[in-house]
């Protein structure tokens, strides 16, 4: 069984999890492998959780942002006063929570983005 911490080129364990979680998704430029100098990727499963948790959360932001002004006589009061804080966090956990995937679940990729030439 292939490691998700081996290059996809080279087929060594240059990545560790910090290094993978931030090599990003198939649109980012990638980081580069350590033994053969080629960048690496998190592959398209990653790339379509990140899409999908993002798109989930973004709904969910808006939902409590319209419907927390209803909550003020329910059982959900709570909501209404804590909402600005519910936002941050819902926010916050669209960086992170993605990361934390991708750097324990998701097996790399080569990169495919052509960046141009400095």
């Amino acid at each position: 069984m292939k490691s998700i911490y081996t290059c996809p080129h080279c087929g060594k364990k240059s990545f560790n999890p910090w290094k993978k979680a931030f090599a990003g998704q198939l649109n980012s430029p990638g980081k580069v492998c350590i033994e053969c100098g080629r960048k690496c990727v998190n592959g398209k499963n990653a790339t379509i959780f990140n899409a999908a948790y993002c798109i989930a959360v973004f709904a969910l932001i808006v939902i409590i942002y319209l419907k927390a002004p209803d909550m003020v006589g329910t059982s959900l009061n709570w909501v209404h006063y804590y909402e600005w804080f519910i936002n941050l966090g819902l926010l916050a956990s669209m960086w992170l929570v993605p990361k934390l995937v991708n750097a324990f679940f998701f097996s790399l990729a080569p990169a495919i983005r052509i960046d141009a030439v400095k």
